[in-house]
């Protein structure tokens, strides 16, 4: 496996830089960031760039509707270009509240959106005059620039539908809350299906797998500080639908039953998903992400833990 990490920014830049060092000194792979309601992702990872030599660099993701497709090509080709080839363009739909209230915008068909906007972004990048959808259109080419025309392009997935269309036209898929299990009997066969559909190999399609982590000596305040977390993503549909399909239908009942109490959430859902507790314990969880097919394990942050001595702990998991 190739062992990345989520490095996200909270109330310190400089922090984040210097954790961009350490990952880079300890061997990872790579480093992705979210796309939150803070600093713009993609401009955020010139900073990480500007820090960094080897790193690969990735959106874990970028909404679509958060830039138009001749603006996203234009922000990566220049963000790959500064960074030396590096870049990875992650995409997602995102949920409509942020959509909406956010951007102004509607997600009207996730699935047909996702393709229009990925198809067209390819086609900017290789010099081709873009294909024209119903809900995203451009004629831009770019002038005085020549990108490298396969900087890879990721799609957010959860439900089957999305995962097969990541499998048939794009490089790889991020995944967020989906745990060993589901991605053993959801994620790989039906990545695998849209490999086939597209008349590729699933061999080189890289499955990136967002890890909560927290090597640590209290690992029950760990558990009830990502609980804490997860409470959003137990709100939104999406997500829901997912978590049901993983088989956790009775966190989502239990969870609603008791007015969105976190504490609801279930050790089993938990342990399932994190890797949390001694270096043993959270490097076994880590393989068994890699075991289960994702190539790409990806350690993130659990708040008012030490994630620094958490990669330093888990740096030769891959080994």
């Amino acid at each position: 496996m190739a062992l990345g990490t989520f490095i996200g920014v909270g109330r310190s830049l400089e922090t984040a830089l210097q954790r961009v060092e350490l990952a880079e000194r300890l061997g990872y792979e790579s480093a992705y960031v979210t796309h939150i309601a803070a600093r713009d992702s993609i401009t955020l990872l010139m900073a990480y760039a500007s820090r960094s030599e080897r790193l690969k660099l990735g959106t874990g993701v970028t909404p679509i509707y958060s830039r138009t497709p001749a603006t996203a090509a234009m922000s990566f080709a220049t963000l790959d270009e500064f960074c030396g080839g590096r870049a990875v363009a992650g995409f997602g739909v995102s949920h409509r509240p942020a959509v909406e209230a956010w951007y102004g915008q509607t997600i009207d068909k996730p699935l047909q959106e996702a393709r229009e906007y990925v198809e067209i972004v390819r086609a900017i990048l290789r010099g081709e005059q873009p294909p024209q959808g119903d809900k995203f259109r451009s004629h831009f080419q770019f002038m005085g620039l020549e990108p490298r025309p396969d900087i890879p392009i990721y799609l957010a997935g959860l439900a089957p539908g999305m995962l097969r269309l990541a499998g048939e036209i794009a490089d790889g898929v991020v995944l967020w809350l989906c745990n060993p299990e589901y991605i053993r009997n959801t994620v790989v066969p039906m990545v695998t299906e849209g490999r086939a559909k597209a008349g590729k190999p699933a061999d080189g399609f890289d499955i990136v797998a967002a890890v909560p982590s927290a090597v640590t000596r209290e690992p029950e305040e760990a558990k009830a500080q990502l609980r804490a977390e997860l409470i959003p993503y137990f709100s939104l549909p999406f997500y829901r639908k997912m978590i049901e399909l993983s088989g956790f239908e009775e966190d989502i009942a239990a969870f609603d039953a008791a007015g969105s109490d976190p504490s609801q959430i279930s050790d089993r859902f938990i342990t399932t998903l994190a890797a949390i507790g001694s270096a043993e314990e959270a490097a076994a969880t880590v393989r068994s992400y890699a075991d289960a097919g994702a190539t790409s394990p990806c350690l993130g942050g659990i708040a008012k833990t030490d994630f620094d001595a958490t990669l330093e702990a888990l740096a030769g998991t891959a080994s």
